[in-house]
């Protein structure tokens, strides 16, 4: 593993023992959370499995850099953030956006193409209210908590724990994952809510696995089906998991999924040599 700072970015690249022949892999992290939230399970399990993993903070994120700007940025400078990044990779990535990661993919998808992209949990095309209205009608005091995180407060460590899990987590990697998280970028809040939301027609839509956690509050399981329907895709649910998948108790499945999925479908991509 090695862990890079560009002219501005955090990257952490974890290079495999021995390549697989699938492109590199570049993942996006959601709101509050910077690319460290990968390097806990995820990228050491794909670097295990052949692929070349990638993981990058936003500006603002992480290490990072021009913490103190967050505010400012929005849906549209994070995207800029994947292009810088994806420009230094030798060829197009499959990209894994997680939550705000996942409406920043989208909105990649807007500008360049990919072999594949998977969205986890992600913030769906229909953008935040309906989710908010959902989690304000069915457990209104975390949606008061999420709504003081948004409006630049900081979560307890067992606000954390409800909105990101569903499963027992173990005190001291609680603490740790808070003290890791951070504020983010009320500008990107806003985009996400309705100011920046993708727009179908303009995106150059690669093959895309929706991925929903079925006991997820934040985003519920029925947006990733909104998110399939708005592409004309299938969904999946993870069952027993909360919405951070990637670091839940189980990450396992969700990361196995993603990597089937990827194989079978580069292989369907992949143009077979003829016999004649």
């Amino acid at each position: 593993m090695a862990a890079r700072s560009g002219r501005r970015l955090e990257v952490l690249n974890y290079e495999p023992r021995e390549k697989n022949t699938s492109p590199p892999l570049l993942f996006v992290h959601g709101a509050f959370t910077a690319a460290w939230c990968w390097a806990e399970h995820f990228l050491p399990f794909f670097a295990g499995r052949g692929y070349r993993a990638h993981a990058l903070s936003l500006r603002g994120h992480g290490m990072s850099e021009d913490r103190a700007q967050l505010d400012w940025y929005s849906i549209g400078d994070y995207v800029d953030d994947v292009a810088e990044v994806v420009a230094q990779l030798d060829e197009a990535p499959v990209l894994v956006g997680h939550s705000m990661g996942g409406l920043v993919v989208q909105k990649y998808l807007e500008h360049a193409e990919v072999p594949a992209a998977v969205l986890m949990a992600s913030v769906p095309p229909q953008g935040l209210l309906s989710a908010s209205l959902t989690l304000a009608i069915h457990t209104p005091d975390m949606f008061r908590d999420v709504n003081a995180v948004f409006a630049g407060g900081r979560a307890s460590a067992e606000s954390l724990h409800q909105v990101l899990f569903a499963q027992p987590i173990g005190p001291e990697v609680l603490q740790r994952y808070h003290r890791l998280m951070q504020a983010e970028s009320q500008r990107a809040i806003w985009d996400m809510a309705l100011f920046n939301l993708p727009q179908r027609w303009r995106m150059h839509l690669p093959p895309l696995l929706v991925l929903g956690a079925e006991l997820d509050t934040l985003i519920p399981a029925r947006f990733a089906e909104a998110t399939a329907n708005y592409y004309n895709t299938g969904f999946e649910i993870i069952p027993g998991m909360g919405h951070g998948m990637m670091l839940e108790s189980g990450w396992e499945t969700a990361a196995q999924r993603i990597d089937t999925w990827i194989a079978a479908t580069l292989t369907r991509a992949t143009p077979q040599a003829s016999n004649l």
